[in-house]
Parts: structure tokens; C-alpha cells; sequence
């Protein structure tokens, strides 16, 4: 998500605006392990080794307000506001996409399993796994130029991604997966829309996910939950997801419903995630529970049910015994930021479907990446010969943030914003339509949706024709 546009409204100027001190990192925690343009280390085994951390530590938004942007553009449509760079993490949109891969073990689980309901359980983990790495992660990436394109070739893990900015007005990004034993294939189109509440900011991303298990001849459709940012005016920021989502088997017919609940009083329901496998005669299958930002687990309805009554029954009792004195005290420690007290409650009998990854020791100053995260936006020895010249690798902004210039790359910024408008002006002005060059329009052949489909051709390298927009 993001408000970046090359229709900037309001009149701040980042090239101008003072950048606050650099965050202190330990010298111990900076394990520039991959080295940032230089050689990547090899494993024993033979497998690269990726960084593990950034070539400098996160800036400090302390001295910053997004009220003192935002207040300028009340009325206005988010995705025409220009944001200081500040407020940005070093990372492309199309590359907080392709954190949707982090987790891609699922998936291969999923294609490894002979039972539809255990492919249905392993797909819902996979689906749940692909929001988790937002948790914390305030930072808004860059958004993509038009035409910007991004690729990433994990072969320790099984897979390549490309993905492109298919469109800047509406934003809509467009990526395809696939993995390297021709197992699955990965693909959608996603298109933010972004609200201003006043307190917060939602973000719906609209545009279908499709993931098809070449194996067992499935397809599995779904679109992710809302995301929102809270406490944007005054006080901390924090974030959660909310809605309900469904994951369509279109062979079988089951599908899984997921309901990412809203906070409640006090942070009551904050991440939490409850929902059911049902057959396509809407029969419950398998009961699924957890929290987006820690695991999930599945059990039996009967069991989940028997559960939940024994639950309700010691709650009532527990409730009876609170005091005047307990609620006064409780709602004198309530804040705008709830505080999680407890984590998932483990219901005897379930079985573990996904848990998340611990982050690096010193993610807090680099952005709250995961250590997934962290390499993406590594520029290898030897890449900038075989990358498309669109790739975000080679953006000159954010690869200055990451290496902590930040008066420069907030003029990049503002130039690459600049250049854009201008070749938008001119392809007006001669009548000429822009044309994507990996995806195209059309329809998605199991929800019958418009979509965004790849249409190949990527990975034979022939980038004579790639636009020139960096």
C-alpha cells in the first residue's frame, strides 16, 4: 500500500525536509553477512548465503507526525498524496509482495499431501503466513513506478517470482510464481484501496490470489484480509488485519472460511483468526484457530465445540468475581495501543499448521524486516548484468535509503516522481497508450473475474524493449 503519486498534492518538499539522527545499532547485532554489493558467501552445502541485515540501521520517525502531512490533504484521495520518505521502509511494493513466498514450505506440504483436507489446512496456513510479516511493519513501501518490475530466484527454497506495476492510476501490481519442480503455480493481481478515517488509515487490497497445486490438478482462490493503521494522528502506530476470508478449492468444491477478528475492548480479539474447513456440502471439517502474528491450529469441530462451551462456562464464573475496583483499574491502563496479555490458547488435541519465524535479534532497527526480508532487496555480485533495468533493485531512492543516505534519496525520489509525470504528459500529448510487457489483461479462469494473467517470456532475458524509467 502506499500514497506516493505522480499527481503530488500539497506542497511539502522532501529534498528539503531535515532527516532526523540515525538509530544506534550494537556492533555486535550488524552481521553484514552477504555484503551489500560485493561477493555473496557460499554455504558448505552450496547454497548462497543471504545478508543478514541492512548496510545501515532505520532512521527515527520520533521527530515526525503523518497527522502533519495528512491534515493538508483532508478530502483528497490517499493514493495523490506525497509522503516524506522518511515514513518509508527500503522496499519496493512489488517486494513486500513477494514476501508472500516466505512461508513457501506450506506450500510444498500442500503438494505433499495425498489428503484434500490436509491440502486445504496446509493451503489456509500458507494464506494466513502471507500477512504475518507485516506485523510491526509501519513503514510504507515505495510505491512502484509504472513498469517496475521485480524478480527473485530462491532455488534453496524452490521457487522464482516476477512480478510488475501493471498499472499507476489505479495502483495495481501483478505477480507470478512458480515453482522450480514445476509443482505449483502462484499468481494474482492486487489493487490497494486505500481509506483515511481519521485515526487510522485501511487499506482493502482488492484483486484475487490464485494458487494451483499442478499435482493433484486444484485451484485455490482467495483475497487477503484489510489491513489498518491506527494511532496515525498522535501516539503509537500499530496495526491489524481484519475480514473475513475465503479460500475456494474449485476442484473439490470445499472451501475454508478465516474471520481475522477486529480488536475488541481492551485488545480483547486483537490478531486473532478463527474459522472452519467445510465440504461441499457445507459440512464442518476441521476447526481452525490462532493469531496471524504467532501460529495456527486445527482440531475437530466436536472437540473446538466442547471447548468453547467449558470456556464460556468458567468465563461467566471468572466474571462474576470481578470487582468495581478491577474494571476502574483496568480502564485507567487502557490505552489507544492494547496490549496483548496473552497468546493462543492451545485446545488439547489440535494440530500445529503454521508458526511464525523468529525475526533477527536486531530487527527493530531495520524496519521490523524478517530475516526473508532483509535480503530482498540485496544487489549480488554480478545481478545488475542479468536484471531487467526495471528491476527495484536498481532504484536509485531506495537503495540510498538502505544504505542510510536519506537526503539523497529523497531527491531521487522526487526526481524518478518527476520523470514519471513527464513521460505520462508526453504519451498524452502524442496519444500513446502505455503497454505492460509481462502481464496483459484478462480473465481469471476459475472465479471468471478480470485479472491479471503473465503472459511469459520473462526468464529468456530479452530486455531490449524494457522502458527506461529509472
Amino acid at each position: 500500500t502506499g500514497f506516493d503519486s505522480d499527481n503530488s498534492s500539497g506542497d511539502f518538499s522532501e529534498a528539503n525536509h531535515k532527516v532526523p539522527e540515525m538509530l544506534d545499532l550494537d556492533p555486535h547485532q550488524s552481521n553484514r553477512t552477504g555484503k551489500h554489493n560485493g561477493e555473496t558467501e557460499i554455504q558448505e552445502n552450496g547454497i548462497k548465503r543471504h545478508r543478514t541485515s541492512l548496510p545501515a540501521p532505520m532512521f527515527s520517525r520520533s521527530d515526525f507526525s503523518v497527522w502533519s502531512i495528512l491534515k493538508k490533504c483532508i478530502g483528497l484521495e490517499l493514493s495523490k498524496i506525497t509522503m516524506p520518505i522518511v515514513f518509508n521502509e527500503p522496499l519496493s511494493f512489488l517486494q513486500r509482495i513477494t514476501e508472500y513466498m516466505e512461508h513457501i514450505y506450506l506450500i510444498n506440504k500442500a503438494c505433499s499431501h495425498a489428503d484434500p483436507l490436509e491440502r486445504m489446512q496446509a493451503v489456509a496456513a500458507f494464506a494466513v503466513s502471507a500477512v504475518a510479516s507485516q506485523w510491526e511493519r509501519t513503514g510504507k513501501p515505495f510505491n512502484p513506478l509504472l513498469g517496475e518490475t521485480y524478480e527473485l530466484t530462491r532455488e534453496d527454497l524452490g521457487f522464482r517470482f516476477i512480478s510488475e506495476q501493471v498499472s499507476h492510476h489505479p495502483p495495481i501490481s501483478a505477480f507470478y510464481s512458480e515453482g522450480l519442480n514445476k509443482d505449483f503455480v502462484f499468481h494474482g493481481s492486487i489493487y490497494p484501496k486505500l481509506k483515511f478515517w481519521g485515526k487510522s488509515i485501511e487499506a482493502e487490497p482488492r484483486g484475487t490470489i490464485t494458487l494451483e497445486l499442478l499435482k493433484h490438478n486444484e485451484a485455490y482462490t482467495w483475497t487477503n484480509p484489510t489491513c489498518c493503521v491506527h494511532n496515525v494522528i498522535i501516539g503509537k502506530l500499530w496495526l491489524e488485519q481484519y475480514g473475513v476470508v475465503e479460500i475456494v478449492n474449485h476442484s473439490t468444491g470445499d472451501k475454508c472460511v478465516l474471520n481475522f477478528k477486529p480488536c475488541g475492548l481492551f485488545g480483547k480479539e486483537l490478531h486473532r483468526v478463527e474459522g472452519y474447513i467445510q465440504d461441499k456440502h457445507r459440512k464442518k471439517l476441521c476447526v481452525i484457530y490462532g493469531k496471524w502474528t504467532e501460529c495456527l491450529w486445527c482440531t475437530d469441530p466436536t472437540t473446538y465445540e466442547t471447548y468453547k462451551k467449558s470456556e464460556k462456562r468458567g468465563g461467566e464464573q471468572k466474571k462474576k468475581s470481578v470487582s468495581e475496583e478491577d474494571i476502574k483499574s483496568e480502564n485507567d491502563e487502557a490505552d489507544d495501543m492494547p496490549e496483548v496479555q496473552d497468546t493462543v490458547q492451545f485446545i488439547p488435541g489440535s494440530k500445529l499448521l503454521w508458526r511464525i519465524n523468529c525475526r533477527p535479534p536486531n530487527s527493530s532497527q531495520m524496519y521490523n524486516f524478517t530475516s526473508f526480508a532483509v535480503s530482498l532487496n540485496e544487489l549480488e555480485k554480478g545481478m545488475e548484468a542479468i536484471l531487467a533495468p526495471t528491476d527495484c533493485r536498481l532504484r536509485p531512492d531506495i537503495r540510498n535509503m538502505e544504505n542510510g543516505n536519506m537526503d539523497v534519496a529523497s531527491k531521487e525520489k522526487e526526481r524518478l516522481e518527476e520523470k514519471q509525470r513527464a513521460a505520462r504528459k508526453e504519451r498524452a500529448k502524442d496519444e500513446v497508450e502505455w503497454h505492460t510487457r509481462w502481464f496483459h489483461q484478462g480473465t481469471n479462469p476459475y472465479t471468471g473475474t478480470p485479472d491479471w494473467l503473465y503472459s511469459g517470456g520473462y526468464f529468456d532475458r530479452n530486455f531490449s524493449d524494457c522502458p527506461d524509467i529509472y
